[in-house]
């Protein structure tokens, strides 16, 4: 098996060849490049690799531009130093991960999974749409900074800051402000549940989202969930329902 490495860290690439032939001895790495140019140069002045190891940082940006300036027939095993909550998702067909520092253990498996998939064809692979997936996962996510709403004829911004809570009554749902001013906001709960952030707002329920400041009082409730009191005073029960308490609960923790 050719192997071709992508990696600007020079200790890196040291323990990954080790790792490599340890996992199998018969692989020989063929190239190593250390950049987004060196990596596209490589790619378009030699034969494709039976498989490459990649690093998602290089040090002239992201590893995934390669993808985007020259043709990557190869399967890739994604190397990274992300958090593997945030990267499980795409632990599929042949673009696979590895968290450094990369374990023997760990790349025979994606080895494993590499020789599995070899007979199947480029569109089986979908290397492109997995690759934009995981560009989209990785880049900061932008949050919801203020709303535009009706207020007295006119249109008022609102910042999310300033909002206590979100709450569903009846059809129309609506937010609460730290001063006590409610408002019709035009957005689903669905949708508001990819507007906020999560650090900042919990969906208790279908029908609350809810600042942790806006907690007044919380105490159990039968059926396994928790009922709160929130400030300013909604005239609607704040129930916790029983599948969000354990979340609810590390949330309030964090």
């Amino acid at each position: 098996m050719k192997v071709l490495i992508v990696e600007d860290e020079d200790l890196a690439v040291k323990k990954l060849q080790k790792t490599l032939h340890a996992a199998d001895d018969t692989i020989e790495v063929i190239g190593v490049t250390d950049s987004i140019k060196s990596s596209v140069e490589w790619l378009q002045q030699n034969q494709q690799p039976d498989l490459i190891l990649m690093d998602i940082e290089l040090a002239d940006g992201q590893s995934f531009e390669i993808f985007n300036l020259t043709e990557v027939k190869s399967p890739v095993i994604f190397t990274t130093s992300y958090d593997e909550f945030a990267l499980k998702a795409f632990k599929v067909n042949s673009v696979d991960y590895l968290l450094k520092p990369v374990q023997k253990e760990e790349l025979q498996a994606a080895l494993a999974k590499f020789r599995k998939l070899k007979g199947e064809t480029r569109s089986d692979l979908s290397l492109d749409k997995l690759v934009k997936e995981l560009q989209q996962k990785l880049q900061p996510r932008e949050f919801r900074k203020r709303f535009l709403v009706k207020h007295a004829q006119k249109l008022v911004s609102i910042e999310v800051e300033e909002i206590a809570y979100f709450y569903s009554d009846g059809r129309l749902n609506f937010f609460k402000t730290q001063d006590n001013k409610k408002f019709v906001v035009d957005y689903t709960m669905d949708e508001l549940e990819d507007m906020l952030d999560p650090e900042k707002y919990f969906r208790i329920s279908r029908s609350f989202f809810i600042s942790a400041d806006s907690i007044e009082k919380m105490e159990d409730y039968f059926g396994n969930r928790l009922i709160l009191q929130l400030r300013p005073p909604v005239d609607k029960e704040a129930l916790v329902s029983r599948e969000k308490v354990t979340d609810f609960k590390k949330w309030m923790g964090k």
